[in-house]
């Protein structure tokens, strides 16, 4: 019987994904890549998640929640919780996110999050000064703040919510946005124990506008005797990098002290390549330890010109119980081409 609820299991996720529609086009799968603002939006934080490939959208929950599906966060298992997490990305940049998380019982629970890009100094060049010889620097700031709400609606069913605040400052310009995740998770699908399913609906918004003095330009007017003065440069603004993404897991127990998942989820980008994700947990329990390895790929179709430089991602985690405080620590890896890997860890406490 166990062997047919799996099978029934992947089915269903194969039958969702074939429906969903593809994206068209020649060499390009999808010629608006490069076209979107604030795409730190998709930089992913949370290791469990990430090892998984990030397919896990129907069964996350708690702070780890808040950006794969908001409706995890109304499966909370704790009163409170506390989420670091740190990952070194691409080309020298840290990824640093925070996170708390109360349950408020019959009301829900309440979340407040914020993501932070750290891109080091980085040397300034002007006209005068193209070589950078004169030593100065500067530091862009990516900040990314969120208020989340989720609430379990029945045994089944959450749903939840994040407003997010974007805010970009490279030297005297700044850009910002403001953006909305909403998401539906609905655990054991029609009576069948162990297959769960997830909806998301990510960075959904008006477009990112720029402003500041940066864009200020010194200018002689060509019509009259006007003196040199300064012009302000009309910046264009810019679509967020939007999408729906559906998931489907199963999980299951072997005895009492082992457990496994399969996850698998299809992400449908506006201005990005669509992906497929699928990804796994195996779980073993020894006392007040839980011992986890994870493992995922995220797979896109690409055209002639299109390439995808993330690889496969593994992970590892330890969650141990003591009294008063829940402790999970959590480690990612995924590969990256040209690049070195990105390497995450997360430390999260329940309380």
């Amino acid at each position: 019987m166990r062997y047919i609820s799996v099978f029934v299991a992947f089915v269903l996720m194969a039958a969702i994904v074939g429906e969903l529609p593809a994206q068209e086009t020649a060499d390009v799968l999808n010629k608006r890549i490069g076209t979107a603002a604030g795409t730190e939006l998709l930089i992913p934080v949370g290791a469990r998640d990430l090892a998984m490939g990030g397919a896990s959208i129907a069964t996350t929950m708690g702070t780890d929640a808040i950006y794969w599906n908001p409706a995890g966060l109304g499966r909370i298992e704790a009163a409170a919780e506390g989420l670091f997490s740190t990952m070194s990305y691409i080309g020298g940049i840290q990824v640093n996110y925070g996170a708390v998380a109360v349950d408020f019982g019959g009301f829900g629970a309440v979340g407040v999050s914020i993501k932070s890009l750290d891109f080091g100094s980085i040397p300034l060049t002007t006209n005068d000064d193209p070589e950078g010889r004169f030593g100065r620097t500067f530091s862009p700031a990516f900040i990314v703040f969120g208020v989340s709400y989720a609430r379990a609606f029945t045994d089944a069913i959450t749903a939840g919510g994040t407003l997010k605040l974007i805010s970009e400052k490279i030297e005297r310009v700044t850009g910002s946005a403001v953006a909305i995740d909403i998401g539906v998770q609905y655990h054991n699908v029609a009576g069948f124990k162990g297959l769960h399913l997830g909806v998301a609906l990510k960075n959904i918004g008006p477009q990112m506008s720029f402003d500041g003095t940066g864009l200020l330009r010194r200018a002689t007017s060509s019509e009259g005797r006007r003196p040199e003065q300064f012009y302000k440069s009309v910046p264009a603004s810019f679509e967020l990098p939007s999408l729906v993404e559906i998931g489907l897991a199963w999980s299951q127990n072997i005895g009492e002290e082992m457990n496994y998942m399969i996850s698998s989820s299809f992400v449908n980008n506006n201005l990005g390549l669509d992906s497929y994700r699928v990804g796994g947990e195996f779980g073993y329990t020894m006392g007040k330890a839980k011992f986890f390895a994870r493992g995922g790929v995220d797979m896109s179709p690409t055209g002639a010109d299109d390439e995808q430089i993330f690889g496969p991602t593994f992970g590892l985690g330890l969650f141990y119980s003591t009294v008063g405080v829940d402790i999970t620590i959590d480690y990612a890896y995924r590969a990256v081409q040209y690049f070195d890997a990105n390497s995450m860890f997360t430390l999260k406490l329940s309380f």
